[in-house]
């Protein structure tokens, strides 16, 4: 595992001191006592923060490792990591073990990739191109001839003439009864809204472990000898 993160380290463009075996080892024992460690672990959560836009931060000094470890917790909360050691239990008993401390960098790695891999990927400039190429999507779906105006409220008052008109022709079986037939009260919606962030997250930390599964399956296709030979 030690070998795994020297390689997303280097992926990353990590140029610190602990870029080699024999000086990884003794900072991971060393944990949050060693300042290369620390120094390592303080360059990952940076970066993350800056490309996540998160709140939570980890950078304590003076040696002051309690305040560190409720750092951690709070940014890995933030994060939704999925190791129990690494976020519940008492602050102070964890990342005593080489174990966890190898565990801790290693997932902050694979944040960082797949949070620079999100950010290589091409975004629409604004919210307003991402709404057009959405109703253009609708437009399509109805067959509707191509508009003249790019406006999204000429486009939408397009789509609602279609539907009204196509309604009345739709078999009874076409459309389904609503699933809900009463409104939901604020204490309701406040609570629909939270399970909807929790399964957001949950979605998220998953599609990023996937992101990471299929970076490093791509990479593990390069250290086989045959793949050496070729490269020769």
């Amino acid at each position: 595992m030690e070998a795994d993160l020297l390689d997303t380290l280097e992926a990353l463009g990590y140029e610190g001191a602990l870029l080699e075996e024999n000086t990884l080892g003794p900072a991971l024992e060393g944990g949050l006592s060693s300042p290369e460690y620390f120094e390592l672990l303080n360059w990952l959560t940076t970066k993350i923060k800056v490309l996540d836009n998160l709140e939570e931060s980890v950078n304590s000094e003076g040696g002051d490792v309690e305040s560190i470890q409720l750092e951690i917790s709070g940014f890995l909360k933030e994060l939704s990591c999925p190791y129990p050691k690494l976020v519940s239990g008492d602050i102070k008993d964890r990342l005593k073990s080489k174990e966890d401390c190898l565990k801790l960098l290693l997932f902050l790695g694979s944040e960082l990739q797949a949070l620079q891999i999100g950010q290589n990927k091409p975004k629409d400039s604004s919210l307003h191109n991402e709404v057009q190429k959405e109703v253009r999507t609708i437009c399509d779906a109805l067959r509707l001839p191509e508009q003249s105006s790019s406006n999204a409220a000429s486009m939408l008052k397009s789509v609602e003439e279609k539907v009204t008109e196509l309604l009345p022709k739709a078999k009874p079986t076409s459309i389904d009864q609503a699933l809900l037939f009463v409104d939901l009260n604020a204490q309701q919606l406040d609570r629909l809204e939270k399970i909807n962030e929790a399964l957001r997250k949950e979605y998220e930390c998953r599609r990023r472990m996937l992101i990471k599964r299929l970076d490093v399956t791509v990479q593990s296709f390069g250290w086989s000898d045959r793949a050496k030979v070729r490269d020769l």
